[in-house]
């Protein structure tokens, strides 16, 4: 389990996490939602280590996060997809993939080899263009890309920032239903972002909803959409 305690990230003063506390249950999505600036990307990015906390402690399965590298913390099973389909350009699909086996622990040999081929098989595009340079795919193919580059560690984690940005309605819905039954077939356990309330809310198990660094709501995902009350003060709809 994924545990968040009394979290405070800092910028110049600035607390962009605030006491921030929570828990994310194995095998399930969990969602964190709020508007811009509420320190949803922030929250990803100190869980992986590449911002550092103030104060505060971050565990999964009881082994404290927040005094390891980022390298140790993909080592501990947890892979980040960072938000804008964030890959290489210049190396080709294969080349990006490879990427995600530099730090994962190696459980045996050819390991590495058949998380390729699992990536591949969840994604059939990327292996028909695996030769080809990572900035000719389309956006939604980029997201792909990125994400099967994390699924490379082989992450009991994955931290999953903004997956619908810039995507059409269509292959957004297509990308989360992925990772829906990833959590379902393996036992994944997702930490997603989103700014699409509604798309993240109606596949989570469990909903956190930031304002200003603060948890302002910590419900199950069909309690927290149904919450009129929330959405007008905190998402505007």
């Amino acid at each position: 389990m994924l545990k968040v305690s009394n979290l405070v990230t800092e910028f110049a003063s600035i607390k962009a996490l605030n006491d921030i506390s929570f828990q994310a249950k194995p095998g399930r999505i969990t969602t964190v939602i709020g508007a811009n600036g509420a320190g949803k990307s922030t929250l990803l990015r100190t869980i992986s280590g590449l911002e550092r906390p103030t104060s505060g402690s971050i565990t999964w399965f009881d082994e404290e996060l927040t005094d390891k590298s980022v390298e140790a913390i993909v080592r501990s099973g947890v892979a980040q997809v960072p938000e804008g389909h964030a890959v290489i350009s210049q190396l080709s699909v294969a080349e990006n993939i490879e990427l995600g086996g530099l730090f994962r622990k190696r459980q045996a040999r050819g390991d590495l080899e058949i998380a390729t081929k699992d990536v591949y098989e969840l994604f059939p595009i990327l292996f028909e263009r695996r030769r080809e340079p990572a900035g000719s795919l389309s956006g939604g193919e980029r997201q792909m890309l990125a994400i099967s580059r994390a699924l490379v560690a082989r992450p009991k984690l994955l931290l999953l920032d903004e997956p619908s940005l810039g995507l059409a309605p269509l292959i957004s819905a297509q990308i989360i239903s992925i990772v829906d039954e990833l959590c379902k077939s393996t036992g994944l356990t997702v930490l997603l972002v989103e700014q699409n309330a509604n798309t993240a809310l109606a596949v989570a198990d469990h909903g956190i909803l930031l304002a200003l660094g603060k948890v302002v709501a910590d419900l199950p995902a069909k309690e927290l959409i149904a919450d009129s009350a929330l959405r007008a003060a905190y998402l505007g709809y």
